[in-house]
């Protein structure tokens, strides 16, 4: 994996944080002081869970940035109460459960995009 020193970080960019795939969505870097380095504070917000985080380290602090393959399936079925779905890949056609997105209304026979990072898969948006 590739890592990325704290100052170095962008709204928008994609961090390891607390070993859970998050976006960061503000950095606030504070000047150098007569007795150190700068420091940063970052705002990321879980890909999956949806849970916000924030985190002050020191500018030089290495932040892991994530492997996301972003992907194409059909949604074969839905399962509402679990907010899961049984997706096929367009293109390998194998056929797995995977969770939905906040906010997405998914219908059967629909194509989406899905997001996957290291084991974990989730509907990300509608094609």
């Amino acid at each position: 994996m590739k890592a990325l020193n704290a100052h170095d970080l962008k709204q928008g960019t994609f961090v390891m944080m607390d070993n859970a795939p998050s976006v960061v969505k503000s950095v606030d870097i504070s000047k150098t002081g007569k007795h150190g380095a700068s420091k940063c504070r970052i705002e990321a917000e879980g890909i999956f869970d949806g849970k916000k985080r924030i985190i002050a380290v020191p500018g030089s602090e290495r932040f892991e940035i994530p492997v996301i393959d972003k992907r194409r399936a059909q949604v074969l079925s839905i399962n509402k109460q679990e907010k899961k779905a049984s997706v096929m890949d367009v293109e390998t056609f194998e056929t797995f459960d995977v969770m939905i997105d906040e906010g997405l209304e998914v219908e059967e026979n629909m194509n989406v995009e899905y997001w996957q990072v290291e084991d974990k898969k989730m509907i990300k948006r509608i094609v």
